[in-house]
């Protein structure tokens, strides 16, 4: 009798590492919560690739763009709390609870912070055609007149950073333009259906490279190396202002605190390799390793930050 509760012990004490070690077992399901060819589509793709070299199993990614991001959260938030299902945000996630009367979910009850994969500041830009040349010559052609710029989506920190630099830094009159990801924004801007992108680097700097758009200012408190002749919003003449956007993974409340730890470490893993690394450098992104906790932590900073943002600007609940 002894020797059977002795095995009975061993195997509650063993279980949950034997789980562990046998994670995963399966694809696993990345939702991005933003259109294909965004910033965290791109980036969700570039780690989940070499988590799937890592483990041994497929990371399919799947597109859900909408309401902020909150369609794909909630999808995430409703599947089985197993690691097979990861939701994909960016610092959206953290401003939501300030911006949506009803996002139909709770972040820090119903989400578990995985892990950060890295951040970059925002940056303003124009088509290559755009009379302007400076952020300054962008406010004084729109000054007494309506300046229409493009985000990835309603809740999105470049969205809060257009509001928060065209409407209380620049004092002009601006109309937002969501869209369901960075690249159909990007899109509207270079087919000069709308007059500024508000975005992330990523999506922007291969546009630069190539000719066809400009930006002309950028959200943080230092130049940056892969635009080197774009000024901060101080050096343009504006009151130093700093957005930085932000791509993490997510796993539904419950989810094993073991296999929340087995994928902190494989994408932590990732970002340590050198074509990570040099790709996140290309795109103007700091790589943020660290520990699940870490980003949890993170995670309920920023939502403090962007409800005082949001109270600032003034800007409506959404629905």
């Amino acid at each position: 009798m002894k020797t059977r509760t002795a095995l009975f012990v061993a195997m509650l004490l063993f279980a949950p590492l034997a789980w562990a070690q046998a994670y995963p077992a399966k694809p696993i399901r990345v939702v991005v919560a933003f259109a294909a060819g965004g910033f965290a589509d791109s980036i969700a793709r570039l780690v989940g690739q070499k988590v799937s070299e890592r483990v041994g199993q497929p990371v399919l990614v799947e597109n859900r763009g909408g309401a902020g991001g909150n369609i794909a959260a909630r999808a995430v938030v409703a599947a089985a709390p197993d690691g097979y299902t990861l939701l994909v945000h960016t610092a959206a996630i953290a401003i939501n609870p300030s911006l949506y009367r009803s996002p139909g979910f709770d972040l820090m009850s119903d989400l578990v912070p995985v892990a950060n994969t890295g951040s970059t500041p925002g940056v303003f830009a124009v088509s290559a055609s755009n009379g302007a040349s400076t952020l300054q010559e962008l406010v004084k052609a729109h000054k007494g007149k309506r300046l229409t710029f493009s985000s990835a989506g309603v809740g999105t920190s470049s969205h809060l950073a257009g509001e928060y630099f065209f409407k209380v830094i620049a004092g002009i009159d601006a109309e937002h333009v969501p869209f369901q990801g960075g690249a159909p924004a990007l899109t509207a801007v270079l087919s000069n259906n709308v007059d500024v992108l508000s975005t992330s680097m990523p999506p922007v700097v291969p546009h630069v490279k190539k000719g066809s758009l400009k930006v002309l200012g950028i959200s943080s408190l230092a130049r940056v190396a892969s635009l080197p002749a774009v000024p901060t919003l101080a050096e343009a003449g504006f009151r130093e202002f700093e957005e930085r956007s932000w791509v993490g993974f997510f796993a539904p409340a419950k989810t094993p605190a073991e296999v929340v730890a087995r994928l902190n470490s494989e994408i932590n893993q990732a970002l340590a390799l050198p074509e990570i690394r040099e790709r996140f450098a290309n795109l103007g992104m700091d790589p943020h390793p660290g520990t699940a906790a870490q980003f949890a932590d993170y995670v309920r900073k920023e939502v403090a930050k962007w409800a005082a943002v949001v109270k600032t600007t003034g800007i409506a609940q959404v629905q």
